[in-house]
């Protein structure tokens, strides 16, 4: 019974831990690797007007929850305009006021994007109207009918219909129905606006959405009018000029509907243009900003809210399981002796700052002269505590000494050694002279040497940069590793090295 509970309870652990960083990274987009990078788009909207003396007032569409990306920032630069902005049904608009405006005026918007493959926003809404099928005057009628009349033969629903009828209409060797409906089309509204025209004889809801195609190092561009159907569900966009459906990934849907893109109030129409930059940006940073945005508590409870020497603190303190757990495998499972249960993984910690080298020279240059001094002591007959408070003294002045030679040699490294745990080195010298004492220095060594090799493979697991920045990002693995240590709790089999003992026996059985 015992044995299912800690199944049982090891198995919720892991659960915890894994889909917690599984929505880490799918959800939140954190990197999984300490030195993730990732492209953001900058989108600088410039809105140039001549003002006329009066007060006036501008207004613009900016981009409200675009598919397919995140919004992490955006800034706006108004120039003693005042600024607001308000939600329009599906869309967002920007708003300027300014009193007597004099002359040529510049605005700008500034928005940064995150490419954001699992953003795909709502596209339901709103649900239209099936349109009324237009009252087309011949001979234009004729070729409308007889045009849908050919693509609804060749389609199987309102996307395929929509999209074999935008192949027809962009054919570059058209029929005689296409080529009177393309006559006088000039720029892409107008071939949009006649597509969308077309598509109410079907009695297909339509309208237009007005995109960005994003490309790195354009110093001025303008949108361009995209079509969207609704296809009783959602809505879908095509490319009019190609009739692909969806939008790709380099193509930021600015603002939907036949509203104009800017307006002004005693001020000259807006020119509106664009320019576009890609840059690199943290992982890390993109991720916060991206939690933000989705309203998502996990990060700003997580150890990232921390100030940043707490945070350094904690990067440090988080790998002293990964140690724990080496500890366990080598005692449990390979039957490693070591002096205390914890005691190689606080001489791993002083490692990280000594390095691993120095810190070997440096704790067993200590311990050799503490044990020396420690049989000298022995000889005194001294009671426990007072022995161990000299341990402790005399392992204060040996660090101390040290530190002044190793500076007269020059090697400063050597001044790393006061990051050692004195009490700590105190009682490994008192343990292995009681060791040494009990069961010969055969014992004793094979303990210091254990306790050394466990410190050092624990140096090694704490210090890699993958896990300690696992264990900071992703301390809910940690519960994973709690897990396993749980079940490696329960185990009561054959160690390693007690193989060993049983191989002259297994031989003999084979005689």
């Amino acid at each position: 019974m015992k044995d299912l509970h800690v199944k049982l309870l090891a198995l919720v652990l892991a659960i915890i831990g894994i889909g917690t960083c599984v929505y880490k990274v799918e959800r939140l987009g954190l990197p999984i690797s300490p030195s993730g990078q990732t492209q953001v788009w900058v989108v600088e909207a410039r809105l140039q007007f001549q003002g006329q003396g009066r007060s006036a007032k501008i207004s613009a569409r900016i981009p409200h929850k675009p598919p397919g990306f995140s919004m992490l920032d955006e800034d706006f630069v108004s120039g003693g305009f005042g600024l607001a902005t308000e939600l329009t049904g599906v869309n967002r608009q920007a708003l300027w006021a300014a009193r007597n405006v004099r002359g040529g005026q510049t605005l700008y918007y500034r928005v940064v994007l995150a490419e954001d493959s699992d953003n795909n926003r709502d596209r339901t809404q709103p649900k239209p109207r099936y349109p009324e099928v237009p009252d087309y005057p011949e001979p234009e009628s004729s070729a409308v009918m007889a045009l849908l009349d050919g693509v609804r033969n060749q389609s199987a629903d309102i996307v395929s219909f929509t999209r074999e009828l935008l192949q027809q209409f962009n054919d570059p060797t058209p029929n005689e129905n296409v080529s009177l409906l393309r006559e006088e089309l000039g720029t892409p509204a107008e071939r949009v606006a006649e597509i969308r025209h077309v598509l109410a004889g079907a009695r297909i809801p339509s309208r237009v959405v007005h995109v960005l195609v994003l490309q790195d190092s354009t110093r001025e561009t303008e949108l361009e009018p995209w079509l969207e159907v609704h296809n009783g569900d959602q809505w879908v966009a095509f490319n009019p000029a190609t009739g692909a459906s969806g939008f790709p990934d380099n193509v930021l849907a600015w603002t939907t509907g036949d509203v104009p893109l800017t307006q002004a109030e005693n001020a000259s129409k807006p020119e509106l243009t664009f320019a576009i930059s890609r840059s690199s940006r943290e992982v890390m940073s993109v991720a916060q900003q991206r939690a933000r945005l989705l309203d998502s508590g996990l990060l700003e409870f997580s150890l990232l809210s921390l100030p940043v020497s707490t945070q350094n603190v904690y990067k440090i303190l988080l790998t002293v399981p990964l140690g724990v757990f080496v500890v366990v495998l080598m005692r449990n499972f390979i039957d490693i002796k070591t002096f205390g249960t914890f005691m190689p993984i606080l001489i791993a910690l002083a490692f990280r700052e000594t390095k691993l080298i120095w810190g070997i020279i440096l704790f067993s240059t200590l311990v050799a002269l503490g044990v020396m001094i420690r049989f000298y002591l022995e000889k005194l007959k001294l009671l426990l505590v007072p022995r161990l408070a000299s341990v402790v003294i005399i392992v204060i002045l040996l660090m101390a000494g040290v530190s002044v030679v190793s500076h007269k040699l020059g090697l400063d490294r050597g001044l790393s050694i006061a990051l050692f745990p004195m009490v700590i080195l105190a009682m490994t010298i008192e343990r292995m002279s009681v060791t040494w004492d009990e069961s010969g220095p055969q014992e004793a060594l094979l303990a210091g040497l254990g306790s050394l090799l466990v410190a050092i493979i624990g140096y090694l697991v704490m210090a890699d940069p993958l896990l300690s920045y696992l264990t900071f990002v992703f301390p809910e693995l940690l519960l994973v590793l709690l897990a396993a240590t749980l079940l490696m709790g329960r185990y009561t089999g054959y160690r390693l090295s007690e193989l060993r003992r049983f191989r002259s026996s297994l031989s003999g059985r084979k005689g």
